[in-house]
């Protein structure tokens, strides 16, 4: 996988999908039978299976999200990690809930895991590759505009993310240099480096006093500075293997 997208609401709707998936694979195929279980307590069955699918891959969101801000890069080991990660979670959650009062399951870990889980690997996976593939194209990309607020209530900036270069610390402020109009312009904002990089994930720290737009990085100057576009910024030794990768 050449490209992802990290956001958490974009994976959330895939997390939906295996949620009902889950539900309708729990109650019409009914892959544990024993003794007699009437509608509702399938229905109940079913509905946990739903919510555990939906927050194992919630939780594998949170994950990827974090991995993917650290590295800056994807690729098919990464990919990989992200279902063995959601399986792991998926089988360790529902067979606790297999052997809990509500189903009282009878199926050591093994037998469960044959019976039911290689199941669930087997039909699953090819659905998750392909919506986790082709989802950047059948969900629509967010707007392209930020807004970017200080504590002071005339603190507010609204510009394209494609246009924002990068944000600077300045003592109590934080200073943005964008373009517009292919004129390099900045704007002082009451902030804290540190609210901007929570506020804005796509941003990347290259200096404790720095953080940049990945799409502006043109080309390394020497071995401590970088060029932007229209700029150039000091890099810190603990920030540069992150660079490194773009």
């Amino acid at each position: 996988m050449k490209t992802l997208n990290p956001s958490i609401k974009h994976h959330l709707i895939i997390g939906i999908f295996i949620s009902i998936w889950s539900f309708l694979f729990s109650f019409f195929s009914r892959p544990f039978e024993h003794g007699t279980m009437d509608t509702k307590v399938w229905i109940l069955v079913s509905v946990g299976y739903s919510l555990i699918g939906f927050i194992s891959y919630a939780i594998v969101s949170f994950f990827q999200k974090y991995l993917f801000q650290k590295l800056n890069r994807w690729g098919v080991l990464y990919e990989v990690s992200i279902y063995v990660l959601f399986y792991v979670l998926y089988t360790t959650i529902t067979y606790g809930y297999y052997r809990s009062p509500i189903i009282r399951g009878i199926y050591d870990f093994p037998t469960y895991f044959l019976k039911i889980i290689v199941n669930v690997f087997l039909i699953l996976t090819p659905i998750l590759f392909f919506i986790r593939r082709y989802s950047i194209k059948l969900i629509p990309p967010a707007k392209d505009d930020i807004t970017i607020k200080g504590e002071n209530k005339l603190d507010v900036l609204k510009i394209k993310q494609s246009e924002l270069i990068c944000i600077s610390n300045s003592q109590n402020y934080v200073e943005i240099f964008y373009v517009e109009n292919n004129e390099l312009k900045s704007k002082l904002i009451r902030s804290s480096l540190k609210k901007m990089q929570t506020d804005f994930d796509f941003l990347l720290q290259v200096h404790r006093s720095h953080l940049i737009n990945p799409a502006h990085f043109k080309s390394w100057k020497d071995s401590t500075t970088i060029s932007l576009t229209q700029m150039e910024l000091p890099v810190s030794k603990n920030y540069k293997s992150q660079l490194l990768s773009l």
